[in-house]
């Protein structure tokens, strides 16, 4: 009886024991079972990481080759332009070949690639604004006008009549007013030079407004910004030959200390509806 009992409570022992052990182990086993699952799942991602990263440098070293050859292209490309520009440099049109232009319904063009062409002595404002007008030519015609423009140099009081007639001065009505100006080569808002033959030519209403005159105005507006604006400026009549009338005028004009006013262009003195005899200043309409 009593062996009875020691087995009763030896198997109840054993029992008790595996009941203890059997959660925890099946617990571990699980977990570990998850940590496996997700170890392989991260190693599948990094391996795909790793095969988008190695096809990303394989791009960008392929990008790196093209941009390589275009910039070898590009550097060949403009040392071909430097080299042509330097062996092909258009010449610089002289008065003669202003002259010898014909109108053909376009009227003005630039000249030299619309750069002034000043030098750096010649946009000095040491001495301040002064202006300059050469001699009338052996047959009585103004020849050239140059200024330093500044504020200091425009009018105080209003123009007076002009009564110097010019070489060529056979004016006459027209539907719109009179075929001729006395035009200015450096217009009277910009000097305060009115009645001055070497300033003064027989141009047509056309040239002298709008065609001269929008370029006058621009250059007024700037100086009247400041009274530290200077503006080099030049203009010459272009005639052919001994002819009375010039063909056309030839505007410079180039602002100092930066490119505001910055051009070269040679307007065609011609009427629309007229033709002008530019040796005497005679004309027909037609």
């Amino acid at each position: 009886m009593k062996k009875m009992k020691f087995s009763a409570i030896l198997l109840l022992a054993v029992a008790l024991l595996a009941g203890c052990s059997t959660p925890t182990e099946s617990a571990a086993a699980k977990k570990n079972s998850t940590l496996s699952t997700q170890v392989s799942r991260l190693t599948k991602q990094n391996k795909a990481t790793a095969a988008r990263i190695a096809d990303d440098k394989q791009s960008m070293a392929d990008d790196q080759s093209t941009i390589a050859d275009l910039q070898k292209e590009l550097n060949n490309d403009k040392a071909a332009v430097a080299s042509s520009t330097k062996k092909e440099k258009a010449p610089q049109k002289s008065a003669t070949d202003l002259a010898n232009l014909n109108y053909d319904g376009t009227g003005e063009i630039v000249v030299n690639n619309n750069d002034p062409g000043f030098s750096a002595a010649d946009l000095s404002t040491a001495k301040g604004a002064w202006e300059q007008y050469a001699d009338l030519d052996k047959l009585n015609r103004a020849t050239d006008a140059n200024a330093l423009l500044n504020h200091s140099l425009m009018p105080t009081t209003k123009r007076t009549a002009l009564t110097w007639d010019p070489t060529g001065w056979r004016n006459k009505r027209t539907a719109h007013g009179w075929l001729y100006n006395r035009s200015h080569l450096i217009g009277f808002q910009l000097s305060g030079e009115n009645n001055n033959p070497k300033n003064l030519i027989t141009g047509t209403q056309t040239l002298n407004n709008p065609e001269m005159l929008a370029h006058e105005m621009d250059i007024a507006y700037y100086l009247k910004q400041s009274n530290q604006h200077f503006v080099r400026y030049e203009v010459k009549p272009i005639y052919r030959g001994d002819e009375l009338v010039a063909r056309g005028v030839q505007m410079r004009a180039q602002s100092t200390g930066d490119n505001t006013i910055r051009f070269n262009v040679y307007i065609f003195n011609v009427e629309p509806g007229y033709t002008i005899n530019y040796t005497d200043g005679t004309s027909v309409k037609g």
